[in-house]
């Protein structure tokens, strides 16, 4: 059987390379100034996790799925690099727009997801 550190492990491989791939293909795409991959991946991270824990996962689910996948599936590092890069471009606009959508859609994404799995169990 794979133990604590393996079930992380082999989540946070599967994340990375998914979190890279939709990055590679959303991020900066068509000319769009908005960094598209990493905010999807911010927000819907969120909401799963948020679904994961109102639907009460087993422990060894949520290590593999919940720290593994989508601890490195989400990416707060690159939201702030993202978010600087405005900042040195002085578009504040754009800079408070990004980090203040990610942070209220995040939040409001996993109160959302765990309500939506909390009801799943009521039924």
């Amino acid at each position: 059987m794979i133990g604590t550190w393996g079930l992380v492990a082999a989540g946070g491989f599967l994340g990375a390379v998914a979190r890279y791939a939709v990055s590679r293909r959303l991020n900066f795409r068509a000319g769009s100034p908005w960094p598209w991959g990493t905010w999807l991946v911010n927000i819907s991270g969120s909401f799963i996790l948020g679904w994961m824990g109102g639907t009460g996962w087993s422990a060894q689910a949520l290590l593999f799925a919940g720290t593994g996948f989508l601890g490195s599936f989400t990416t707060f590092s690159t939201l702030h690099w993202e978010g600087q890069q405005y900042a040195e471009k002085k578009d504040w606009s754009r800079m408070i727009l990004y980090l203040g959508a990610t942070y209220t859609l995040g939040i409001v994404g996993a109160f959302a997801g765990f309500w939506m799995g909390a009801l799943t169990l009521t039924r």
